[in-house]
């Protein structure tokens, strides 16, 4: 059995714009290779509005990723929000969302959200309407994403991230026997990266 390890995070843009070629990937995975998400956390809580020229450059981000992959962006968000620079809320999120089997369900609301409706999933208001709209139960969801085990899970995978020595989001690596092996991340086809998986099982 191989592990293909996806390393993410759902306010991450560029895996925004590799969402379509990454379903097809995953979609068909050999026999025998398993798919795991890890949500390595891109940056920290806070409270403080994002300054305006990090604004600048993640709207550029944005910019580039939609002419790149024609990947659909909604621009209001940066006139209609506050931002900030705080992704561990929506990765908690996730994490929570998992306890109730809708882990993948969570990544794309909180996507939506963020790109396509101009709402603000590094608000914990946003994030339970999102598990509201989702039919989670919204006590058990609420309690568990401020919870130390949801917490300790976190910190569990960005501790992971770390050791997998991944610089970006997204990262996809496969261990094979223990062997955890880095592999080519193409934006726009996913059979570069299923030729490697091939290739690299026994």
């Amino acid at each position: 059995m191989a592990t293909l390890y996806y390393f993410h995070d759902p306010m991450c843009s560029w895996c925004w714009g590799y969402r379509p070629t990454a379903r097809k990937l995953f979609s068909r995975l050999p026999a025998g290779v398993k798919h795991m998400n890890v949500v390595g956390g891109l940056a920290p809580d806070s409270d403080e509005p994002m300054p305006v020229e990090q604004q600048k450059a993640v709207a550029g981000y944005w910019r580039r990723i939609e002419s790149m992959l024609g990947t659909r962006f909604n621009h209001d968000f940066w006139t209609h929000c506050e931002p900030r620079r705080s992704t561990y809320p929506a990765c908690r999120a996730v994490i929570a969302a998992s306890r109730q089997g809708c882990e993948e369900e969570m990544t794309y609301a909180i996507q939506k959200a963020y790109y396509l409706q101009a709402r603000n999933p590094s608000d914990i208001s946003t994030l339970e309407e999102l598990a509201s709209e989702l039919g989670l139960d919204e006590d058990n969801f609420a309690s568990d994403i401020r919870s130390a085990d949801v917490e300790t899970e976190f910190q569990r995978q960005i501790a992971f991230t770390r050791r997998a020595q991944v610089s970006g989001f997204p990262s996809l690596a496969l261990d094979v026997g223990g062997a955890m092996n880095a592999l080519t991340l193409d934006y726009k086809n996913f059979e570069t990266t299923l030729s490697e998986i091939t290739q690299l099982l026994p």
